[in-house]
C-alpha cells in the first residue's frame, strides 16, 4: 500500500503545479505536504529537512546527514529524488539556493514551515517573494486516490472498533479523564499509530463541541458526547463522533437527537459531485432550524480529512466549489443546547453517483453502564 499511497509522479505532478502557479520552486518542510509528496514522515527538527522542487531543474531534498537513513528507508528513497546530506557546519539554506536557477521571482515554501526557516530561505534568495504553497499542494491533496481512499476505509473501520467498545467504558461514577484514558488506549489497540484527540463531553460539557476530559464525575441518566480520532500507520486519520447515554435519557435530549439524525442523513444525502459544500451544510441546517434549534448548531458541517485531520473541503455555507469524486470529508451537524448536546458525525468520499460512508456504525443513541 506505501507505494500506491505515495506514488512516484507526484513529484512530478507538484513541479507541474508550481509552473501554473508562476512558481519558480517549492519548498516543503517536515508536515503533511511533504509526506504527502515523498511518503517521508520527517521529524520536525530545527536542523532543516526540505524537498526543493523547481519548476524547471531537477528536484532534491536536503536531509541532515544523522536522518539521511531515515529518509533513504521512507518511501523517499525510491522516488527520483536526489537526497543531498548536510553536515553540522554547513548552512543548508545557502546550499540548497545554490543548487536553485538563478534569479527566481517567487518560491511556494511549506505552510507549516517553521517561521525561522521561511526567514532563513528568505536571506538566502532575497529577490525571491515568498508565498504559501499549500494552494498548489490542495489541487492535488483535495481529490483522493483509489490507495487514499482504501487508507481512510481502513481508517474509518479503526474508529468503528473502538466505538464498539465504549459501551463497556461508561459507567456512572467514572471521570470523563478515566474514561478517555481508556478510549485512547482502545484507539491504538485498534491499530492506530497515535491518538489526535479523545473527546467525552458529559451533560453539559457535551455542549462545548471541543470540550476537554476532566475530572467531572458521569452521573446517571447523563448524555455523553464521544468523539474520537486518530492516525494510522499509513499517515490517514479517522475522526468519528457517536453519543451514549449512562441509562434513561432525558426527553428533552430525545426530542432533539431524533431532528439531528435526520439532519445528518440529510446533508450525507446532498453528498454527489458537483454538489456545493454550502449545499451539503444547508441540507441539515434547514431540518434542525426547522425544528427551532438553529441557534444551538453553531460550526460549520464538516471538514476535510487525509493526512489531516482538518483540510479541504470545508462543509460551510460561502463554500460553492463543487464536489468532485474522491473528496473526502465530515458530515458532523449537532446541536448544543446547553443542559447536554449531541453530535453525529461521519467521514464520507464523495463517489461518482453519491458517498461512501467510511464510517458504519449505527448513529442512534446507545444506551451504557
Amino acid at each position: 500500500m506505501t507505494t500506491e499511497l505515495y506514488p512516484r509522479e507526484r513529484v512530478g505532478q507538484v513541479r507541474e503545479a508550481a509552473a501554473r502557479a508562476g512558481l519558480g520552486a517549492v519548498l516543503l518542510t517536515p508536515g503533511p505536504d511533504l509526506r504527502y509528496v515523498t511518503g517521508y514522515d520527517a521529524l520536525p527538527l530545527e536542523r532543516l529537512t526540505c524537498l526543493v522542487v523547481p519548476a524547471a531543474g531537477e528536484p532534491f531534498m536536503m536531509v541532515p546527514r544523522l536522518e539521511l537513513p531515515a529518509a533513504q528507508a521512507s518511501p523517499a528513497g525510491r522516488l527520483d529524488v536526489e537526497l543531498v546530506p548536510w553536515d553540522e557546519t554547513d548552512d543548508p539554506f545557502a546550499l540548497a539556493a545554490a543548487r536553485l536557477p538563478r534569479g527566481l521571482a517567487k518560491v511556494g515554501v511549506a505552510d507549516r514551515m517553521w517561521a525561522v526557516m521561511a526567514l532563513r530561505f528568505r536571506a538566502a534568495l532575497p529577490g525571491a517573494e515568498q508565498v504559501a504553497a499549500g494552494a498548489v499542494l490542495r489541487t492535488l491533496r483535495i481529490r483522493k486516490s483509489a490507495a487514499e481512499v482504501a487508507a481512510l476505509r481502513e481508517a474509518g473501520a479503526a474508529i468503528d472498533r473502538v466505538h464498539r467498545r465504549v459501551p463497556g467504558l461508561l459507567k456512572a461514577g467514572r471521570t470523563e479523564h478515566e474514561v478517555a484514558r481508556d478510549i485512547a488506549d482502545a484507539i491504538i489497540a485498534e491499530g492506530h499509530s497515535t491518538v489526535d484527540f479523545v473527546i467525552v463531553g458529559s451533560g453539559p460539557n457535551g455542549a462545548n463541541p471541543h470540550a476537554e476530559p476532566t475530572d467531572r464525575v458521569i452521573g446517571p441518566g447523563e448524555p455523553v458526547v464521544v468523539d474520537i480520532g486518530g492516525t494510522m500507520p499509513s499517515g490517514y486519520c479517522s475522526d468519528s463522533t457517536r453519543n451514549y447515554c449512562v441509562g434513561e435519557p432525558p426527553a428533552a435530549y430525545l426530542e432533539y437527537y431524533r431532528v439531528l439524525e435526520e439532519a445528518q442523513r440529510a446533508s450525507c444525502a446532498a453528498v454527489r459531485p458537483g454538489a456545493t459544500p454550502e449545499a451539503v451544510d444547508a441540507a441539515g441546517r434547514d431540518i434542525i432550524a426547522a425544528a427551532g434549534y438553529g441557534e444551538h448548531f453553531f460550526h460549520r458541517t464538516g471538514h476535510g480529512i487525509g493526512l489531516e485531520t482538518h483540510e479541504d473541503p470545508y462543509i460551510v455555507a460561502g463554500n460553492r466549489e463543487p464536489l468532485e469524486p474522491g473528496m473526502a470529508f465530515s458530515v458532523e451537524p449537532g446541536i448544543y443546547p446547553g443542559p447536554h448536546g449531541a453530535r453525529i458525525e461521519d467521514i464520507v468520499v464523495c463517489t461518482e453517483d453519491g458517498h461512501e460512508p467510511m464510517n458504519v456504525t449505527d448513529h442512534g443513541l446507545v444506551i451504557a453502564g
